[in-house]
């Protein structure tokens, strides 16, 4: 059962819990003693014991980003909350506490042993994030209804569950059911489950496992097929092309084209339509072919510069490093000498040589660093006219194309345009033989009221295009200019970076012989 509530005002988790709490982990651990200075690291922090605080509400835990094991059994916590920073967590305890629902557990992916027991749950659920899970302990809640057991198929690693205290645990079949449908459980209810109990489970219940592991295949079937489309739609997007490999831009058109859907049950216009939306996919198409290749050469000119940049800077530090070591070799060995030296001008002297050859240091590394900054440059200028002749080239030829959609809307139009006309005339002469839905009849009061329905329906078809054209052309010039821009800013930092990284191991080795008093070496 769950934890009442105690007597006691219930506790707020705040720093000064938390800190205490560490504290006293015990002295053997390294968070026990950074617990008593000034400023801790909660992030260093790996078990976290919190039990028995009559802790409300679960709190102020995202500091404590590397946490492994936390312990909140043995509170008053009504809502599992607060935790969505503790990714690490492994190990998580919050049983006796008044818990109704599971929830809040959604980026602790690498939880393997969960213990709610002794809450108020009633239905297991809110756990699909939880793929390494092993140890599931829910005993002693309110969990009533036995097929809650099959949703725990979807957890491979589970191998430890403990049930027992639910209603569910008082039905005839609880034991055989469980063994059946969780197979690959080892311990159920803190007993060894007999593997011949097991089989014989098994085969008790082989129909409705069959059925429901066929229902399984076909679930993870449609995922995967689901998984694969949105895969594949991501990269069309990449490419900007998405949506451009079908009917769906013509079929867009008509979607909200209410004229022109009345306008296709006129003789001859079905006929027209068809051969329209052939012609128009087959461009629709052949963007979307281009778009690809385009976005593979993109990526290609990328990949190209990615590994020309890595390249450059990978040989300056190498060159860096080298002379690094040289230095080092050489500054050690005049250290020494001072050291051994005892006579104070030749010690000033050597010191002065010593100065002298970290300043030469630091302007070597930065006469590399100059280069690199020149040699990347030329690189990311190279770069950026080639990217940009791509897209220019892309949206060129893309816009060529969509030109051709507009010119077989315009061919279409005319065509409509010169059936309707007809139309009205037969109308009006009482020549019409076919049959016109009442709403589609309407139109044909007078040449302006048709000729008006015509030209909406052109213009909603040409919007539609222009539109399609508007956010390709837009999207990778965004693109474009937001990858320019972070390569640009990253050299920017990398650069600074560097230059600090020199400075400070210049002004390092200068402490470190300004440091070398001639007094202390003369002793």
């Amino acid at each position: 059962m769950s934890r009442p509530y105690d007597s006691m005002d219930p506790k707020v988790m705040d720093d000064d819990m938390l800190k205490a709490a560490v504290g006293e982990q015990g002295p053997q651990e390294e968070a026990g003693q950074l617990a008593k200075q000034e400023g801790i690291l909660f992030k260093d922090v790996l078990s976290l014991q919190l039990d028995f605080q009559n802790i409300l509400r679960i709190d102020n835990l995202w500091q404590f980003e590397n946490l492994q094991k936390l312990q909140l059994n043995n509170n008053i916590i009504e809502r599992i909350e607060g935790l969505e920073n503790l990714t690490h967590l492994v190990w998580l305890d919050l049983s006796f506490n008044n818990i109704e629902a599971i929830e809040g557990l959604d980026t602790l992916v690498n939880l393997e042993d969960l213990s709610l027991s002794n809450n108020r749950i009633s239905k297991m659920d809110s756990l699909d994030a939880l793929v390494k899970l092993q140890v599931l302990s829910l005993g002693n809640n309110q969990i009533s209804n036995i097929m809650n057991v099959i949703y725990l198929r979807r957890f491979p690693c589970l191998r430890t569950l403990s049930l027992s205290g639910n209603p569910i645990a008082e039905a005839e079949e609880y034991k055989m059911f469980i063994y059946a449908y969780l197979p690959d459980l080892v311990y159920l209810d803190f007993r060894h489950i007999d593997e011949q109990v097991k089989e014989m489970a098994k085969i008790k219940h082989q129909y409705s496992i069959d059925e429901l592991k066929h229902r399984e295949a076909q679930m993870q079937a449609r995922l995967e097929a689901e998984k694969a489309q949105q895969e594949k739609l991501a990269e069309h997007k990449m490419a900007f092309i998405d949506h451009l490999d079908g009917s769906f831009l013509f079929d867009s058109m008509y979607s909200e084209d209410v004229e022109g859907n009345k306008l296709s049950y006129l003789p001859g216009v079905g006929e027209l339509l068809e051969t329209y939306k052939d012609k128009f996919v087959i461009i629709c198409l052949n963007i979307f072919e281009y778009g690809l290749k385009q976005q593979e050469k993109r990526k290609a000119e990328l990949d190209t510069f990615n590994e020309c940049i890595q390249e450059a800077i990978q040989e300056n530090q190498n060159q860096g490093k080298l002379k690094v070591a040289k230095f080092e070799e050489k500054h050690l060995l005049n250290v020494n000498a001072i050291r051994e030296e005892s006579e104070l001008p030749n010690i000033e002297k050597k010191l002065i040589e010593c100065s002298d050859d970290i300043t030469e240091l630091f302007n070597m590394l930065m006469t590399l660093e100059m280069q690199l900054v020149e040699q990347l440059e030329e690189t990311i200028n190279i770069f950026e006219r080639n990217i940009t002749d791509l897209v220019g080239l892309f949206i060129e030829n893309v816009q060529s194309l969509m030109a051709q959609c507009r010119d077989l809307e315009n061919h279409h139009h005319e065509k409509l345009l010169e059936i309707t006309i007809n139309t009205l005339e037969k109308i009006l002469k009482g020549e019409m033989d076919e049959d016109l839905p009442d709403d589609v009849r309407a139109l044909f009061v007078d040449k302006d009221t048709i000729v008006n329905a015509v030209g909406a329906s052109h213009d909603i078809h040409l919007l539609k295009i222009d539109n399609r054209e508007d956010e390709l052309v837009t999207g990778i010039n965004s693109w474009c200019a937001q990858l320019l821009d972070k390569i640009h800013k990253d050299e920017i930092m990398r650069n600074r970076k560097r230059v600090k990284e020199i400075n400070q191991y210049i002004d390092h080795m200068q402490s470190e012989l300004d440091n070398l008093e001639c007094g202390d070496i003369i002793d």
